[in-house]
């Protein structure tokens, strides 16, 4: 009998560059390679991810994605809770040379709830 470990969602707002990486990998891990990204920081709810792909990609990079996943919770208790300023404002930061090993606690696909347009 195999168990699965206990999970917690955690939602990741992307970019198009972005959402094309987690795609070209099955939808299983998150990009290594983006330069500007020291700390890669899921975020703790839904509502936060959408405020982020709707009120800064898309200004920015004109199309905004909300992506979902799980991942091992007992692996991820080990990144302590940043709040960010808002009550709701919730993140890990996972830093970037982690981020092979986070991605290896990720349990089933990454998939997109999301996606926001100027």
């Amino acid at each position: 009998m195999r168990h699965d470990p206990a999970t917690i969602l955690l939602y990741r707002p992307v970019s198009q560059k972005e959402l094309d990486l987690i795609a070209d990998s099955g939808w299983l891990e998150f990009p290594l390679e983006l330069e500007e990204q020291s700390i890669f920081y899921p975020v703790l709810n839904e509502a936060y991810a959408i405020q982020i792909a709707r009120d800064w990609n898309v200004p920015y990079y004109g199309i905004g994605y909300v992506t979902r996943f799980a991942v091992d919770a007992d692996y991820v208790a080990q990144f302590p809770v940043q709040n960010v300023g808002d009550q709701a404002y919730d993140e890990l930061w996972i830093p970037a040379e982690e981020l092979a090993e986070f991605n290896q606690h990720i349990v089933g696909q990454i998939e997109v709830v999301s996606i926001f347009q100027s």
